[in-house]
């Protein structure tokens, strides 16, 4: 099950989250404005959620700036998850967001003030055109990163919320429907929590250093069991050390008594996690039969006694590269 992903040129995808901060820098600026003038919560509330944007494209693209460092002393495994920690606190930033503008909402729902349903109607819709654009900058981007998916999701409900605007302000302005405003404040908060929500597991997961979602870790284990001269495995990792990166560490129990067919099983070993799930990064201790760990746990690292002290053991270390 090996995983296919879409390349976008790193330079080209830095232009497209520059070009999308600035258009939403410069259009919260004007809907905070517009908004105090209007006297429209849900402008307001349209607006801070474009500066979360701002502020997510701007987390975003300092991410990917320091996710294509390479592995250093420091950081062995090199910058890439740093993407997942923006993913997490872009999402973290969205529920704020939302608890925020359900408390503003509710507060003005009990006395709603007088709003100017044209301003709010013209910049609504200049939102909706900078939020569209934006959408669409990142749309190319977002399959291939979670990061960027945070981004995009922030975006597409920035879209939405506009458009909601655009529907408040028109109802002020042909019926004097005053509640409406902090209604769809209320709704578009829920929208924000509802996207937020039900992302943010895949960053919590990866960072817990939990195992892929759309990988069957029994699956991976029985493979490594059928591969011949295996006996049996035990204390698998599974983890993805980057989004599209998934590595395994485990002990593998040779069928033999010696070492005579080691390098053999081990090639065939990583050639199937290779081939089968796309594991490019697989480290391998190799236990005889007759020496291997007794009540091992299959998963983790609990339990587990070498039959015949340490020198029944021999590790390997060595990396498949892809």
């Amino acid at each position: 099950m090996a995983h296919d992903h879409a390349h976008i040129d790193p330079e080209s995808g830095d232009r497209k989250v520059s070009l999308a901060i600035w258009a939403n820098a410069l259009l919260t600026v004007a809907q905070i404005i517009g908004g105090i003038l209007a006297g429209s919560l849900a402008l307001i509330a349209d607006a801070l959620h474009n500066f979360s944007d701002m502020a997510s494209l701007v987390i975003a693209f300092v991410a990917r700036k320091i996710a294509r460092r390479p592995a250093d002393a420091r950081m062995t495994f090199g910058y890439g998850r740093i993407e997942i920690v923006a993913a997490l606190i872009n999402y973290t930033t969205l529920i704020l967001v939302g608890v925020y503008l359900i408390y503003e909402g509710g507060m003005r729902m009990i006395d709603p003030p007088q709003v100017a349903g044209w301003t709010v109607v013209i910049l609504g819709g200049v939102a909706l055109m900078v939020d569209t654009l934006t959408a669409l900058l990142t749309y190319s981007m977002q399959k291939g990163s979670v990061n960027i998916r945070a981004l995009f999701l922030h975006n597409l409900s920035d879209a939405l919320a506009s458009v909601a605007v655009i529907i408040g302000g028109t109802l002020i302005i042909l019926y004097d429907l005053r509640w409406v405003d902090p209604a769809i404040t209320i709704g578009i908060a829920l929208y924000i929590l509802y996207l937020a929500l039900t992302e943010i597991g895949s960053p919590i997961r990866m960072l817990m250093l939990g195992s892929p979602p759309d990988m069957d870790a029994g699956a991976v284990v029985k493979a490594m069991t059928d591969v011949e001269g295996v006996r049996d495995v035990h204390h698998v990792h599974l983890w993805q050390m980057q989004e599209h990166e998934v590595a395994l560490d485990c002990h593998v129990v040779l069928s033999g008594r010696d070492w005579t067919d080691l390098e053999v099983v081990k090639q065939a070993v990583k050639k199937s996690l290779a081939d089968e799930f796309g594991i490019g990064h697989s480290s391998l201790e190799f236990e005889t039969s007759g020496n291997s760990h007794k009540h091992a746990a299959l998963f983790g690292h609990e339990g587990g006694a070498t039959g015949a002290g340490e020198e029944g053991e021999l590790s390997d270390r060595a990396s498949h590269d892809r």
